[in-house]
């Protein structure tokens, strides 16, 4: 009897570079070993969309469609390439409007894809009958998706077998065209047996060959079980990275599946071990200056409790890292349970899993749900769909009051359909503005990114990646200084690590208590300022200046826009009066508690 094949999907160019350089690698740096998995026999890639649209212009000064193009060169036109969607949010990390999804239909049809995995992280399949329409409208292969995530634990209401079955019968109901099936979990959070139990259910709910799909993450510890589980309930094809993008974070290492099948009739996609292990070790040079994050290699018995994503996990604590306060990671990663447990059980992945972080975050740094995050607020209101249960009312009240918006019952694409500002008009007459040029892709680009594709298409952007090799400029070194300090006649030798928030002295370790600057502090440059200082409350880069001096402020008014964690956090002022200084200007970078504007 032949062995069952199953079909394996690469996700190591996609999903991979996500989960563990936050999608920040170089296209000429990673070619080589695209050219050396088509060698190896794979002939499905994840190769786009998802966060490595927006990486691309964000922190990589390339164009993802020219990417995609030079992709599609090199694997020929056979492959399967597969980019991923959110539904109403496409590419973006707002709702898209009607113009919008189509746009991006027809620009990723142009640029070399053939299946398009259509995702919403709230389950509303509302939120997936246009966009689903528009992938097929433009000739791609429709992947629709359910999100799938275990719940902290004694939470219930969502996320188990009957939900996704609910999920599933609304979307064969729906009318929705769609060429297959995926269930996909960023976080990797479900146990093995729920996973067989859904598998199980929904092959007896899909028309007869109709293929179903399962996507995880080995972030907990369960992802080949859990593939091990599908396979055994009947499923047609998983998701697979390869070394050093595979495992922790991303998906399981394609050799590492290879090996837990031995003995079983499994065929997975007609790979070899030997093939696989000559591609992985042409990877492995490619991104060999690449620097690895200790958090993508490892395996967390937390993420239950509170479900990050793989791929959104990594692209947080570089995030953290960049403004030199990683050692805040485990308090959000923990304030996140409660956010997940009272924002009405959205998946955590990609917006939702960001709306989530940036709350935790918020409750972190300013105190808990003193500031409702943007998108969390908007997601418990309504304003992204209809969340899988009743958010917390009290947080509802709370976004409500702070964002100064009502709960809504609108469609979402409804609403985007009617703001003026996510119109192609809108769009193209910006980049009339900035003197561009007037194209399908630069209106996608300029629409998805905004201000950051405008500086992209201005050539104003600037490459951002992490290296290991010294002599790079994106490498932040630790902030480490040695000395020697006399003390009663007494010399100490003395080496700090303010990373580690160590003290080494004349050999021995001390822990230090680093003290970030505040209200009350005068370390920044306020020495000998005269007036109400406003400073900075987090670090991270000012994203607009909205005074000048001369300007007479109220309190309480906007007066700097701080870039911090994909948030823009408004700085007011705490008390009426006039403008004397302005101590920074557009694109600064600002530490906590630096001085920012003088009354």
């Amino acid at each position: 009897m032949a062995k069952k094949y199953i079909d394996v999907m690469d996700t190591t160019f996609r999903d991979g570079f996500q989960s563990v350089f936050g999608g920040r690698v170089l296209m000429e740096d990673f070619f080589p070993a695209v050219a050396a998995a088509r060698e190896a026999g794979i002939s499905h890639f994840e190769f786009g969309g998802g966060a490595r649209f927006q990486s691309l212009y964000f922190y990589l000064n390339e164009d993802a469609f020219q990417m995609m193009d030079k992709f599609r060169e090199i694997v020929g036109p056979d492959a399967n390439l597969q980019t991923l969607a959110r539904g109403v949010n496409t590419v973006m990390l707002d709702t898209g409007s009607s113009e919008l999804l189509d746009l991006h239909a027809k620009m990723f049809k142009k640029h070399g894809t053939t299946t398009i995995r259509n995702f919403d992280a709230l389950n509303d399949v509302e939120n997936l009958k246009y966009s689903g329409e528009r992938i097929v409208h433009h000739g791609l292969k429709h992947e629709i998706v359910v999100t799938m995530m275990d719940l902290p634990p004694g939470c219930v209401g969502a996320h188990d077998v009957a939900f996704y079955e609910k999920t599933l019968r609304e979307i064969l109901e729906s009318g929705i065209p769609y060429h297959s099936i995926c269930f996909k979990d960023a976080s990797g959070t479900s146990s093995p047996q729920k996973v067989y139990e859904t598998i199980k259910m929904a092959r007896k709910l899909v028309p007869e060959g109709m293929h179903l799909r399962l996507h995880t993450h080995e972030t907990a510890g369960v992802s080949v079980a859990c593939y091990l589980a599908a396979l055994e309930a009947g499923v047609d094809g998983i998701d697979l990275a390869a070394s050093p993008v595979s495992g922790g974070t991303s998906q399981p290492d394609i050799l590492t599946m290879l090996h837990a099948l031995k003995g079983k009739e499994y065929d997975l996609g007609g790979l070899e071990l030997e093939k696989i292990l000559k591609y992985e070790e042409v990877l492995q040079a490619c991104l060999k200056d690449y620097f690895m994050p200790p958090e993508a290699t490892q395996v967390s018995p937390l993420i239950p409790f509170s479900p990050m994503p793989g791929g959104a996990l990594t692209a947080n604590t570089q995030m953290l890292r960049d403004n030199n306060i990683l050692h805040k990671f485990p308090e959000v990663i923990k304030a996140m349970r409660e956010v997940v447990e009272k924002g009405g059980y959205g998946t955590s992945v990609t917006p939702v899993s960001q709306f989530y972080f940036q709350q935790a975050f918020n409750n972190v740094m300013f105190g808990p749900w003193k500031k409702i995050a943007d998108g969390y607020g908007k997601m418990v209101l309504g304003y992204f769909g209809k969340t899988p249960a009743t958010p917390d009312q009290e947080v509802v009240s709370l976004a409500s009051e702070q964002l100064k918006l009502p709960p809504t019952t609108r469609k979402a694409l409804e609403i985007a359909d009617c703001d003026e500002t996510k119109s192609l008009a809108h769009v193209r007459e910006i980049l009339t503005k900035e003197n561009l040029e007037i194209t399908d892709e630069n209106v996608l680009i300029a629409a998805a990114c905004k201000e950051k594709g405008i500086a992209y298409l201005k050539g104003e952007a600037k490459v951002n990646v992490r290296k290991v090799s010294p002599k790079k400029e994106e490498v932040v070194p630790a902030a480490t200084n040695e000395f020697t300090v006399t003390v009663n006649g007494q010399k100490y030798q003395v080496k700090s690590d303010l990373s580690s928030g160590t003290l080494l002295v004349n050999g021995e370790i001390y822990d230090i208590d680093i003290q970030e600057g505040g209200e009350g502090s005068s370390t920044c440059n306020d020495a000998g300022v005269n007036g109400a200082a406003i400073k900075a409350g987090l670090p991270g880069s000012i994203f607009k200046v909205l005074v000048k001096e001369g300007d007479t402020v109220a309190k309480g008014q906007a007066v700097i826009i701080i870039e911090a964690m994909k948030m823009e956090i408004e700085v007011t002022s705490p008390q009426e009066g006039v403008v004397s200084a302005v101590k920074v200007k557009q694109g600064d970078t600002v530490v906590n508690g630096q001085l920012l504007v003088v009354l």
